[in-house]
């Protein structure tokens, strides 16, 4: 067993032994570092440390005894002599724990074992939008990182380009993803603590709710640059105009439009939803445009039999081109609302438009489809936004329809 004060220059010269075989130094500085030479010519940094196990043979079967074991720190010159020994020194001090941290593997690791274990196996509506957020602000910076490594410090710097990119709120989502992770990782492992705490958030709780809409000018700017927009812009337009959640937009199959009617779908757990809505003519003419591709039943397709997911790009273009105050998809279900309201429709009718669930007795009693009132609200907010689209000349002035006699 070569002992040795290793250097840098000394590790260096040290030359590979005969094929077959393999040769350790081992350092003395630092007790329990091994370099061990391999005969192909790596270098490699382990830390010897004894398991403690029940002797199978010999004089001392049936005893507990230590064996000693090794394990991989690294190679040099990837790690220096400096670096190795303090990995030996962390290793060393508590094995167990070290080695239980290495096998925790990669972030990704961690978030996909954390998807199939705690988000598809609740049942989690938010699925999509997770993997979506996972994919497009965690992956491409810490898909790599051992998840055990990743510190307060890096969150914040992830959350700090989230922020200048895309807005407090889209950090803030982000921010309850990986907290949600963490706090689920900890419950399985006895010595890891989230490193999220109180007040990392991003955007100011004062005010969670949002109550922007679209004036009729940025409706106007919006359906401009929208024309533009490939299925991105025709995605939008049919949000609008027909008051719906983001994920029915987008999820919206072929086989769901019947006669002119979109059979919106339901997911399991969830409470309401807009039903059958029998769409006017401008919503179906923007959905007959979109091309059909082989193997894909979504009329706003993505990747593959998958649809449309390029949320984040499409709409940094789609901004680009508006000039207009931040906004979200979300805000277009609000506008649609509001504009039902300036065209006469019922409140009442305008939720089950939206696919609120209705409240109190009348939820639980009044079973009535109102599919031709729904078809009707419809109708009345495509004419508002045509005519916000379409302005008549400022010299025409627009007459109520006298009712005839009869």
């Amino acid at each position: 067993m070569p002992k040795k004060r290793l250097t840098e220059e000394g590790v260096a010269k040290l030359k590979a032994p005969a094929q077959g075989k393999q040769l350790d130094y081992y350092d003395a500085v630092m007790p329990g570092l091994v370099l061990r030479l391999n005969y192909g010519g790596s270098k490699v940094w382990r830390a010897l440390y004894y398991v403690p196990t029940v002797a199978k043979s010999g004089k001392k079967a049936g005893q507990r005894i230590s064996m000693p074991t090794t394990h991989e720190l690294g190679r040099f010159p990837i790690l220096s002599v400096k670096q190795a020994r303090e990995a030996a020194r962390v290793f060393l001090a508590d094995p167990h724990k070290a080695l239980a941290q290495a096998d925790t593997g990669s972030f990704r690791e961690v978030a996909e074992n954390f998807l199939v274990r705690h988000v598809r196996a609740s049942g989690l509506r938010s699925e999509a939008d997770i993997v979506r957020c996972l994919n497009t602000y965690v992956y491409p910076r810490w898909q790599h990182r051992p998840f055990r490594e990743i510190k307060r410090g890096d969150v914040a710097v992830l959350l700090d380009k989230i922020e200048d990119d895309h807005g407090p709120r889209q950090a803030d989502v982000v921010l309850a993803i990986i907290r949600k992770m963490m706090n689920w990782y900890a419950t399985r492992n006895d010595d890891y603590v989230s490193v999220i705490v109180r007040g990392m958030h991003r955007h100011n709780g004062g005010d969670h709710k949002r109550k922007r809409i679209l004036s009729d000018d940025e409706i106007r700017a919006l359906w401009q640059a929208c024309a533009d927009a490939g299925t991105f812009g025709a995605l939008v337009k049919v949000a609008l105009l027909t008051g719906q959640r983001r994920d029915k937009v987008v999820t919206m199959r072929w086989d769901d439009l019947v006669d002119g009617e979109w059979r919106v779908a339901s997911v399991a757990r969830e409470k309401a939803n807009a039903g059958t809505l029998r769409l006017p003519p401008s919503v179906l003419d923007i959905i007959r445009a979109q091309p059909r591709v082989a193997n894909n039943p979504h009329v706003f397709f993505g990747r593959g039999t998958g649809p449309f997911n390029s949320f984040s790009q499409r709409k940094e273009e789609l901004d680009a081109k508006l000039k207009i105050p931040p906004w979200v998809i979300h805000d277009l279900r609000r506008t649609a609302k509001t504009l039902m309201a300036r065209a006469g429709v019922r409140p009442d009718i305008s939720e089950r438009v939206l696919g609120h669930s209705i409240k109190g007795v009348e939820g639980v009693y009044d079973q009535h489809d109102y599919g031709s009132e729904k078809a009707d609200a419809l109708t009345k907010l495509a004419a508002l936004v045509d005519t916000i689209i379409n302005p008549p000349p400022a010299n025409v002035i627009t007459m109520p329809t006298k009712r005839k006699r009869r």
